[in-house]
C-alpha cells in the first residue's frame, strides 16, 4: 500500500534511497527533504511545497549580503587604482592606466556582447599584468612583481563577487536580498572612503584633491560596478542566454540546503501547483512527469534534464505551446497531455516515450521527429506534416482524431505537398489514420 503524507510538515526529513512509489505528498511541506536516489515512481507533489527552510534561506541571505558588501569594497578599490593615474610616480601612473581601460572595456563589452565577453577582457589583464611584471621586476623588485597582479586579483574578486552575489540573492529571496546587499555595499564604501582618506591625509596629495578624487573616481567606479552587478543578475534571472552561466551559479547557490530530487525517479510524477524554489532536480528520470501550473519552476536546479529549456518550462506549465519552435531538442518523455502544440514546430525532435495524450497537434512540423513510445491516444493530427516521422509498432495511436495529414513540409510552390487522402475533398473518418498509418508502423520504415 502507497504511503500517505498528504499535508504532512516534512521539513528537513531524509528519504535518501527510499522506495516511496504512489506515495502521496500532496500539500505536504518538503522543504529541505532529501529524496536523493529515491524511487518516487507515480508519487503525487501536487501543491506541496519544496525548497529552502527558513534558518537555510536566511543563512544564504546574509551570505549574499557579505558577499556583496565585499564586491563594493572591491569596487572601490578598483576606483583607488584608477585614482592613482594622478600620482607622480610614473610606474603607478600607467598601472592606473591600465585599471582604467580594463574597467571600460568590460563595462562596454558587457553591456553589449554579455558577461562571458567581458570576463575574456580579465583574462587578458591577467596576461598582461605577467608580462609588465616581468618587464619591471629586474629594475623595480618584487614589489613591481606583486603591485600589477594585485589590481587584477581586484579586478577579478570584484566581478566574481558583484555578480553572484547579487544573483544569488535574488535567485533565493528577490528583492529583499538585493536592498539588503545594496545597503552591505554603501556601508562598504563608506567604510571605504574613510581608510582612504585617512591613508591620504598622510600623502603628498593636499587633503581636499584627496577627497575630491575619491569621491568623483572610487565611489563613482563602485557605484558604477554595483549598477552593473544589479543589471547582470536582473538580466541572468530573466533568463537572458547571455548571462545563463550567472543564472547557473545563483540558482546552484540558491538550492543548497534546498529539497533535493538528484539521482530520483520521478517516472509520472505528479508536480501539478507545486512550489519548487530551490530544488534540485540534476540526473533525475522525468519520464511523463507532470509539472502544469507549478510554481516557480524556472527557480529549480535542472541538471541536463529538459527543464533546463526556459522555453520548455513555461510550456510545461502552462500547456501553450502554438506556433513555437522546439527543434532539434532532447525532449524524450515530457508530458503534454492536453498541450496546445497547434502550428508548432518539432523538427528533429526526440519525443520518445512522451505523454501528448489528447494534445491538440494539428498542423504541427512533425518532420523527423521521433515518437518511439509516444502515447498519441486521443491527439489531434489534422493538418499535421509528417516526413519522416519516427513511429514504431510502439507508438500508441488509439483514438487519433484526424482529418488529413501531409507527407512532406509545404513550401511557397506547394503549399499542401502530398496530402492524404489525396482528395482534397476527402477526410480520414474515425479510426481510418490509424488504418493508413498501421502498415508503416508495423514494419518500422520511414516515409520516402
Amino acid at each position: 500500500m502507497a504511503l500517505d503524507f498528504s499535508g504532512q510538515n516534512l521539513r528537513g526529513r531524509n528519504f535518501k534511497g527510499q522506495d516511496l512509489a504512489g506515495a502521496n505528498f500532496s500539500y505536504a511541506d518538503i522543504r529541505g527533504a532529501n529524496f536523493t536516489n529515491a524511487n518516487l515512481t507515480g508519487a503525487n507533489f501536487s501543491h506541496a511545497k519544496a525548497g529552502l527552510q527558513r534558518r537555510w534561506a536566511i543563512l544564504l541571505v546574509l551570505v549574499s549580503w557579505l558577499s556583496s558588501g565585499l564586491s563594493g569594497i572591491l569596487w572601490f578599490v578598483d576606483g583607488y587604482f584608477v585614482l592613482i593615474i594622478f600620482r607622480a610616480f610614473a610606474q603607478n601612473s600607467i598601472i592606473g592606466c591600465i585599471v582604467l581601460i580594463l574597467l571600460i572595456a568590460y563595462f562596454i563589452f558587457t553591456n553589449s556582447q554579455g558577461v562571458g565577453t567581458g570576463l575574456g577582457l580579465v583574462a587578458f589583464g591577467i596576461a598582461f599584468a605577467a608580462a609588465f611584471a616581468a618587464a619591471v621586476v629586474v629594475g623595480a623588485g618584487a614589489f613591481a612583481f606583486a603591485f600589477p597582479f594585485a589590481f587584477v586579483l581586484a579586478f577579478v574578486l570584484t566581478v566574481v563577487a558583484g555578480n553572484f552575489a547579487v544573483a544569488g540573492g535574488f535567485a533565493v529571496a528577490g528583492g529583499f536580498a538585493v536592498a539588503g546587499g545594496l545597503v552591505a555595499r554603501a556601508l562598504a564604501f563608506s567604510v571605504a572612503v574613510v581608510f582612504a582618506v585617512v591613508g591620504f591625509v598622510g600623502d603628498s596629495f593636499a587633503v581636499a584633491l584627496a577627497i575630491a578624487m575619491i569621491a568623483a573616481i572610487a565611489v563613482a567606479i563602485a557605484i558604477a560596478g554595483t549598477l552593473l552587478s544589479i543589471y547582470i543578475a536582473w538580466q541572468a534571472m530573466k533568463g537572458n542566454e547571455e548571462y545563463f552561466f550567472v543564472r547557473n551559479i545563483a540558482i546552484a547557490f540558491a538550492a543548497t540546503g534546498g529539497t533535493s530530487f538528484r539521482g530520483a525517479n520521478l517516472t509520472n510524477a505528479n508536480f501539478t501547483q507545486a512550489t519548487l524554489k530551490s530544488t534540485d532536480l540534476r540526473n533525475t528520470i522525468l519520464i511523463c512527469s507532470r509539472w502544469h501550473q507549478a510554481k516557480m519552476l524556472d527557480r529549480v536546479r535542472p541538471g541536463s534534464t529538459y527543464l533546463q529549456n526556459s522555453q520548455v518550462r513555461q510550456l510545461l506549465v502552462t500547456g501553450q505551446g502554438q506556433e513555437k519552435i522546439f527543434d532539434c531538442q532532447n525532449l524524450r518523455g515530457i508530458n503534454l497531455q492536453a498541450a496546445n502544440l497547434a502550428d508548432t514546430s518539432f523538427i528533429g525532435t526526440d519525443l520518445s516515450e512522451a505523454n501528448l495524450q489528447d494534445a491538440d497537434l494539428s498542423r504541427a512540423k512533425l518532420k523527423q521527429t521521433q515518437l518511439d513510445g509516444t502515447d498519441l491516444t486521443g491527439a489531434t493530427l489534422t493538418g499535421a506534416y509528417i516526413e519522416d516521422w519516427g513511429i514504431t509498432n510502439t507508438t500508441k495511436l488509439h483514438g487519433v482524431k484526424c482529418e488529413y495529414v501531409f507527407m512532406r513540409l509545404p513550401t511557397k510552390e506547394n503549399p499542401d505537398p502530398l496530402r492524404k487522402p489525396d482528395n482534397k475533398q476527402d477526410v480520414f473518418a474515425d479510426g481510418d489514420f490509424a488504418d493508413f498509418i498501421k502498415p508503416i508502423s508495423d514494419t518500422l520504415d520511414l516515409f520516402p
